[in-house]
């Protein structure tokens, strides 16, 4: 150690300084060569931005070249920006270009847009297939949205009047942007919703399909007086109704359905009867057949009864005689009365 130290000692003092001051200054050059050209853009276009800040700005990994043309563009047009927000806006994951462009465009139409609002925009439509230039753009020259979209699969939106027809409508809402409700304002879907809703109350609330097709006009007009854009990152500037058709008439659908019904529900009842007048029928035969054989019990007693009277001397043989001959008699005036049809009446009238 004594001996490296001695030949340290021993080295002639320019090249210490070298050591001490070439190092530094050839690590100044390098970062002076990289940001030479776009410190000199900068400077040439009135948007000063110090050597010290680009690299700062590149020691955090940021692209200075495009921070840096965008900033130019920004104080270009005017926009009071510094080179700080657009760092902190990039570090933050957006899209520096996107806000500048789009600051620019409201700014040239006259559209209140602050660089704050404009970032929260820029993140809030990340991973969404728009841009916040998008949403200038939109709000500067309105868009027409279909209602229903067709990429639902419908065509139209169907509504059932009072009288019981289908009324089929089309619309097209004319929206531009709301910038200050766009971050956490609903989307294009809400809008169809609430138009499509509107639309369909609209229509059940008419009494007569005529009434619709006399005054489409009475559809856009109803649903624009119920602020269907509030909460929305939207502002309907109007509806139009496209399209209306009538459709199959749903009332006397269900009157043949509701018939039909009644009709199978009397069939049922009226098979319910049936059945319960047959049970009531064979309840009845039962009954005369069990007095039937009551009669034939009673009359099946009468011998016995005969015969316990001769027994006991309670019958003679002239009373069972007047007996028989009263019963010849009562057997021949039924043979009569039945038109001589009866074999046992007709045998004793011979």
């Amino acid at each position: 150690m004594n001996a490296n130290l001695l030949n340290l000692a021993a080295l002639p003092w320019e090249w210490i300084l070298l050591a001490v001051f070439g190092i530094p200054v050839l690590v100044f050059a390098i970062l002076f060569a990289n940001y030479f050209f776009i410190f000199i853009r900068a400077w040439a276009s009135g948007a000063f931005v110090s050597l010290l800040t680009m690299v700062a700005m590149g020691l955090r990994k940021v692209p200075v070249g495009l921070l840096v043309d965008n900033y130019i563009n920004a104080r270009k047009s005017g926009l009071d920006l510094t080179i700080e927000q657009l760092n902190v806006h990039f570090l933050a994951g957006g899209d520096v270009t996107m806000v500048v462009r789009a600051l620019i465009a409201a700014q040239k139409a006259s559209i209140r847009l602050n660089f704050d609002r404009a970032c929260a925009i820029d993140l809030a439509t990340k991973g969404t297939g728009k841009t916040v230039l998008d949403a200038v753009k939109t709000s500067v020259n309105p868009r027409v949205i279909d209602c229903p979209n067709p990429s639902s699969g419908k065509s139209t939106i169907d509504g059932v009047a009072k009288d019981g027809i289908v009324i089929k409508a089309r619309a097209r809402v004319t929206v531009r942007t709301n910038l200050d409700r766009f971050v956490g304002g609903a989307t294009e879907e809400t809008i169809v919703a609430r138009v499509g809703e509107g639309i369909v109350s609209t229509i059940g609330s008419s009494v007569s399909y005529k009434e619709v097709l006399e005054n489409p006009d009475r559809i856009s007009k109803t649903v624009l007086n119920k602020a269907l854009d509030a909460n929305t990152a939207f502002e309907i500037l109007s509806i139009d109704i496209a399209d209306v058709d009538v459709g199959e008439n749903v009332g006397a659908k269900l009157q043949a359905e509701q018939a039909e019904a009644n009709k199978l529900i009397a069939q049922a009842q009226a098979e319910v009867r049936r059945a319960t007048a047959v049970a009531l029928e064979q309840e009845m035969v039962a009954r005369t057949q069990e007095m039937r054989a009551r009669v034939v019990e009673a009359e099946a007693q009468v011998p016995l009864a005969m015969a316990e009277a001769f027994r006991a001397g309670n019958l003679g043989v002239m009373d069972f005689y007047r007996f028989k001959n009263i019963a010849a008699d009562t057997t021949m005036r039924d043979s009569i009365a039945r038109g001589g049809n009866d074999p046992e009446g007709g045998k004793q009238q011979k």
